[in-house]
């Protein structure tokens, strides 16, 4: 604490992006700290370091945007792992009439568990970053945190069945060589959206959006895909839905309620 307030180890934040809510203009505030090491972070000074400042000063730079946003994304970093102020943060958003979303790993499932309990997260991205026994050794994780990590999956998905979260999608990040990993990881997200989001690092060449398309058309269900070169689109079955991500929400949600 200091002046009295709740602190948070702040990461940085953007006034207004239309990358980390498709389809919705927001701000993103990343909050510091992970404990996660992926090799193709893109945010990798955020995974250590400290920068605390009261979390009425971050309310306060959220407040500034409101104009031209109808959101807030709390990203990192992982955000979830400082619960007590991502939730003053997330309570903070919603009393001002802004809608919140989260990117998060899953590793800290009652931080989750909290927001959605009092109804102050509209949409989370849970990033499922490889089959499950693969976790401990490729992210340098114990191996309880995989289970860590279903729990979240779990909740979310119980979460986002019967209404209590509105918007839920699992996220996977592929790379060359690892495509033999997403039909395992579509099966973890059968009833949610899920996003084949292209993986690039270093001098490894990335799938190409076509080759992106071939993996999903083994997986019989509508995908988001996302790359740099076409941004994202709603993808199913050899055709292209729609280019606006927002979409598969809403097809989603009318095939669970027909």
């Amino acid at each position: 604490m200091a002046g009295g307030f709740l602190q948070v180890n702040f990461g940085g934040f953007v006034p207004l992006s239309t990358v980390d809510w498709p389809g919705r203009a927001v701000c993103t505030v990343f909050l510091r700290g992970c404990p996660v090491r992926c090799h193709y972070c893109h945010n990798r000074d955020l995974q250590a370091g400290d920068d605390r400042r009261d979390t009425e000063e971050i309310i306060r730079l959220i407040g500034s945007t409101r104009m031209v946003v109808s959101g807030v994304v709390f990203s990192g970093g992982e955000p979830t792992m400082q619960k007590d102020a991502l939730v003053a943060l997330a309570e903070a958003s919603k009393k001002m009439g802004l809608f919140v979303g989260l990117h998060t790993n899953g590793v800290y499932p009652e931080t989750l568990r909290e927001l959605i309990g009092k109804q102050i997260v509209d949409r989370i991205a849970l990033d499922i970053k490889a089959t499950w026994e693969q976790y401990p050794n490729l992210l340098k994780v114990r191996p309880e945190t995989t289970g860590r990590i279903r729990e979240s999956l779990a909740l979310c998905r119980e979460a986002y069945a019967d209404g209590r979260l509105p918007g839920f999608e699992v996220v996977t990040t592929i790379f060359r060589g690892r495509e033999n990993d997403v039909p395992v990881i579509a099966r973890e997200a059968e009833g949610v959206d899920f996003v084949l989001q292209q993986g690039v690092e270093g001098m490894i060449p990335p799938l190409s959006f076509d080759e992106i398309k071939r993996i999903a058309d083994r997986l019989n269900r509508p995908v988001k895909i996302r790359t740099r070169e076409d941004g994202e689109v709603v993808y199913d079955k050899n055709r292209i839905i729609i280019a606006e991500s927002i979409v598969l929400t809403d097809i989603m949600q009318a095939r669970r309620n027909t």
